[in-house]
């Protein structure tokens, strides 16, 4: 395992160092990163994350660039990994990373509000859109009404169920506030060039113990 890591950060400096040469190689390694992180959610770097601060500045998050993939690739231990996501219907499985700092954003889903709890308001992540669509969260513009989106903490797997696709204004922050009453996931990207977001939004349809047949849904 541990020969198997020191290859993989050997790969990814040298992806990095060609980082400005080339987009396909940028892709790649915004898809490794994103699924390298996942691979190595586990309990304890879930219990860990609660002394990461998080990064909550809506006004700080700007387009992903070369310059903030790299310092992704080796700034790899300044976020809090909570859990996962899974959008089977989509082929979206990501970390789920505390705010939304570069690093964040760029390997993951960040989560939008400080105190946000699974299972509990109106649970909200942002993630960048792409142009290879099947990177990040991309793959949102391409979800519809009734698929599920499931989301985990390794201790629990929350199952929710889309019922509101719709494209914002950047400025409809009130989207992601929690709701009396309802217990809600909302996932938000960019639409239309950046101009707007989609914001895809599911209801609490079922909670389940985590085990190896519940998580099995978070393996791509």
């Amino acid at each position: 395992m541990k020969k198997l890591r020191i290859t993989g950060y050997i790969l990814l400096l040298l992806v990095a160092l060609a980082l400005i040469f080339n987009q396909q190689i940028k892709d790649f390694t915004v898809g490794w990163l994103g699924q390298n992180r996942n691979a190595q959610v586990t309990r304890t770097t879930i219990a860990k994350s609660r002394q990461v601060k998080g990064e909550f500045d809506f006004s700080k998050v700007k387009s992903i660039d070369t310059k903030q993939v790299a310092a992704a690739t080796f700034n790899r231990d300044d976020v809090g990994t909570l859990g996962k996501i899974a959008i089977p219907a989509v082929n979206l499985y990501l970390p789920i990373l505390k705010g939304l700092s570069d690093t964040a954003l760029s390997t993951g889903a960040g989560t939008m509000k400080a105190d946000q709890v699974m299972g509990q308001g109106n649970y909200a992540l942002a993630g960048h859109y792409m142009t290879n669509k099947g990177i990040l969260f991309s793959p949102i513009a391409d979800t519809s009404l009734g698929e599920k989106i499931y989301i985990t903490d390794l201790t629990k797997v929350y199952t929710y169920q889309i019922d509101v696709k719709k494209v914002v204004d950047p400025t409809q922050v009130s989207i992601i506030d929690d709701v009396p009453g309802k217990k809600m996931i909302t996932l938000i990207t960019c639409a239309d060039g950046g101009a707007n977001r989609w914001s895809v939004q599911g209801e609490l349809v079922k909670v389940q113990k985590a085990t190896k047949k519940s998580l099995a849904v978070f393996n791509s």
